[in-house]
């Protein structure tokens, strides 16, 4: 069993009559990453082992800060319309979003996708399903792609 950090001692639900490892597949194309069939941790909030559904939105963001415990912050660039000037203007958001397990190594820069699912807290109502490597360059608080 993967060590566990808290006061309870938690146990996957066992779904079905086999008894093992609980994981199934999102749809929507996106496959379920090996350590979410293979690996031990349990997260109840996990789109792969948990009961949680992605419905709604699916987005894309450059991760921000990895500072929480299962959640990061991703950043979303985009571009508003201002009429008087007939011109563009940059904006950004930045999203609390859960991130499995399931995913190692995400580090500030990696562009992310995230899918909707039902509020898992005051701030979170996205948890990641994807994960892109950056290229080797550290990430600059600069506008990016959108």
């Amino acid at each position: 069993m993967a060590e566990q950090k808290g006061n309870a001692f938690q146990k996957q639900e066992v779904k079905g009559k086999k008894g093992g490892r609980y994981y199934k597949s999102i749809g929507l194309g996106y496959k379920t990453p090996k350590e979410a069939i293979f690996g031990n941790y349990i997260d109840k909030k996990c789109p792969f082992t948990g009961d949680v559904r992605i419905r709604g939105r699916i987005l894309n963001g450059v991760v921000r800060k990895t500072k929480m415990n299962r959640t990061i912050v991703i950043r979303r660039d985009y571009l508003k319309y201002v009429k008087k000037y007939n011109r563009y203007e940059k904006r950004h958001k930045n999203m609390s979003v859960h991130l499995s397990p399931c995913f190692r190594d995400v580090n500030v820069g990696d562009t992310v996708t995230v899918g909707e699912c039902r509020p898992l807290s005051k701030t979170v109502s996205f948890n990641v399903i994807k994960v892109f490597k950056a290229p080797g360059s550290q990430y600059k608080k600069g506008f990016q792609k959108f």
